[in-house]
């Protein structure tokens, strides 16, 4: 695992940018017409600690792939600064197909703090969805609440006890707990981790009283009855979880979700990247994996590099949005 190293603010918003896919020199073409892809080992980098969706997601599409295309696409967990370190060590890369970045919400919502950030120049290319997900409000079981008006009445008779877990900076989970705080008027401390994983750990344990998080990642915890859910972030109600509110039917601003894809260094053959494209979604519409979707109540995202770049870009604008309010001061 690399070490983490300090860079500028401004190369950590770069490095979380996307780019359309970039042209092939002649010399690309004809290495990558040259030597069939994959001829080897795949390295698929997970920008976060173990026990996370977007490592779960992840080990579905890498399995289907390694099948069909005859070549091991293996999973490695690089975490750190919300996810600008694995950003980092991809986009720096070789532009050859065969180290991959697992995207997620935190490239976008780092993409969306930057108004300067466009396609052009930027240091990955969008190669494929994986899905959007909602995320739930999750507490610990010994809380004494059970439903979201009852927690939000606990956090404001109790202003700045509780504590609520983050996967990172720049993160789904933590601009979410933020949005909610902002909105919700109430105050409390926020603890970091370098993934889902930890932080649920602490949670289920009662070292952090509350977190947002996805189905996918707590769905042990949560069958387990160690820590209990009491909402949902999107306007619709999860159909795994069918009984759970939306958080905007209290607070009617919030609305957020999670966001999983598929980068590559800027400059990889088009080809490799347009392969890859098609195998993840015919992955996504393979029926085991569509199963394993619906269980954790993930929407697969599919189409061509051109849609899922669109895709990718509104999400950015959304969360420009979403961001000011949910950095709103304390």
């Amino acid at each position: 695992m690399p070490k983490d190293r300090t860079i500028t603010r401004r190369a950590l918003l770069h490095c979380a940018a996307w780019s359309g896919v970039a042209a092939i020199s002649p010399a690309a073409a004809f290495a990558a017409a040259d030597a069939p892809y994959p001829s080897r080992p795949v390295t698929w980098v997970i920008p976060f600690a173990p026990g996370g969706a977007t490592g779960r997601l992840s080990l579905l599409i890498c399995e289907r792939l390694s099948l069909r295309l005859g070549q091991p696409f293996v999973l490695e967990h690089r975490p750190g600064a919300g996810g600008a370190t694995a950003t980092r060590s991809v986009a720096s890369a070789a532009p050859d197909g065969y180290t991959l970045l697992a995207t997620s919400t935190a490239n976008v919502i780092n993409a969306a703090l930057d108004p300067s950030s466009t396609e052009d120049g930027a240091d990955l290319v969008p190669v494929a969805g994986m899905a959007r997900m909602p995320l739930l409000l999750l507490v610990n079981k010994e809380l004494p609440v059970k439903t979201l008006p009852e927690f939000l009445a606990y956090a404001r008779a109790n202003p700045g006890k509780l504590s609520v877990g983050s996967a990172g900076a720049g993160t789904v989970q933590l601009l979410s707990a933020e949005l909610f705080r902002t909105l919700g008027g109430i105050t409390w401390s926020v603890v970091h981790y370098r993934g889902s994983g930890p932080a649920l750990t602490d949670l289920a344990s009662g070292h952090i009283h509350a977190m947002f998080d996805n189905a996918a990642s707590a769905a042990d915890l949560l069958r387990s009855g160690k820590i209990r859910a009491l909402a949902v972030s999107t306007r619709e109600r999860a159909q795994t979880l069918p009984d759970l509110p939306p958080v905007a039917d209290v607070l009617p601003a919030f609305e957020t979700s999670g966001f999983y894809g598929v980068g590559a260094p800027r400059r990889t053959p088009q080809a490799i990247v347009e392969l890859l494209n098609r195998e993840i979604n015919t992955a996504l519409a393979d029926p085991e994996i569509a199963r394993h979707f619906a269980e954790v109540g993930a929407t697969p995202i599919t189409g061509d590099t051109g849609v899922y770049a669109a895709t990718y870009h509104a999400e950015v604008m959304r969360w420009r949005k979403l961001v000011p309010q949910a950095s709103a001061k304390r």
